[in-house]
Order: structure tokens, then C-alpha cells, then sequence
């Protein structure tokens, strides 16, 4: 005579199984059972308030602001192109000799303006003065052929 083929853990996983499946056939009723399809359309409805939240109220029309597709800027607004002097003056505000760089603070438009080492022409160091001529960087307005006034 054979043994039979099933064990005591076959038959613990198809109780187990069986109860899994008669749990959802269970949950899939009552989901069924509470489903109030066939809502209105108001009651679908969502709002976002003034202050980005979700309520099922519509915003109130009288704090409704006009907004113009002209002042909306997506992105970094270009630069404007600025006049360049032939000669600028002007003092210099920081610099550091470590890293190459520094800033020159125009006498005429107190307009800080980037310098690096590759630049000068003769070395600075902050409050001295000199004359430079400008470029336009990526980020703004670069001193070029920086010279110290003696």
C-alpha cells in the first residue's frame, strides 16, 4: 500500500490559501456593498484654495486676482546689455590672491564688478586703485586689463 502524497504542511497551506481567498471574496462584497457610484458632479468636485489645499468649498470670486501672461518669467530673465566705458576707475573692494579673484568696486556707479587673476596686468591687492575696461560675463559685467594707478 502507497503513501499518500499529501503531509501535514500541504494541507496547512491549502487551509491557509482557502481562508485568503474567502477573506477577499469577503472584502471584495462589502467594497461592493458601501460603493456609491453614480455621484453628482458637485460632489466629485475639488477646489484648491488660495493657499494650495484641497476643500470641497469653490473659491470665493472676490478674492480672485487677474494675473497678465506678460509678468509671469519662467527661467533666469536675460541681461540687459549695459554700455561700456573705454576707461572705469574704481577701487579694489576684495580680493584673494589664493584662489585668483576679487571684486572692483566702480568709483563713477559704486557697481561691484568681478575681476580674476588672468586679467591684471600688474598684481593687486584690496584698496588699491585702478583703471579697467569691461566685458560681459555670464553671471555679469567682468573687469578686464586691470592696471594699478600709482
Amino acid at each position: 500500500m502507497a503513501k499518500s502524497q499529501e503531509t501535514f504542511g500541504k494541507k496547512d497551506k491549502e487551509k491557509n490559501k482557502k481562508k485568503q481567498r474567502q477573506e477577499k471574496a469577503e472584502k471584495m462584497q462589502e467594497r461592493k456593498a458601501n460603493a456609491t457610484k453614480g455621484k453628482s458632479l458637485d460632489e466629485m468636485m475639488a477646489y484648491v484654495d488660495e493657499y494650495g489645499n484641497i476643500s470641497s468649498t469653490p473659491p470665493d470670486p472676490m478674492k480672485k486676482r487677474k494675473i497678465s501672461v506678460d509678468d509671469i518669467q519662467i527661467g533666469v530673465p536675460k541681461q540687459e546689455a549695459r554700455e561700456q566705458l573705454s576707461k572705469r576707475t574704481g577701487i579694489v573692494s576684495f580680493f584673494n590672491t589664493d584662489k585668483g579673484f576679487g571684486f572692483i568696486k566702480d568709483v563713477s556707479s559704486e557697481e561691484s564688478i568681478f575681476v580674476h587673476n588672468s586679467q591684471l596686468e600688474a598684481p593687486i591687492k584690496e584698496n588699491d586703485k585702478v583703471t579697467f575696461e569691461t566685458e560681459n560675463g555670464p553671471k555679469g559685467l567682468n573687469a578686464i586689463k586691470v592696471k594699478k594707478i600709482i
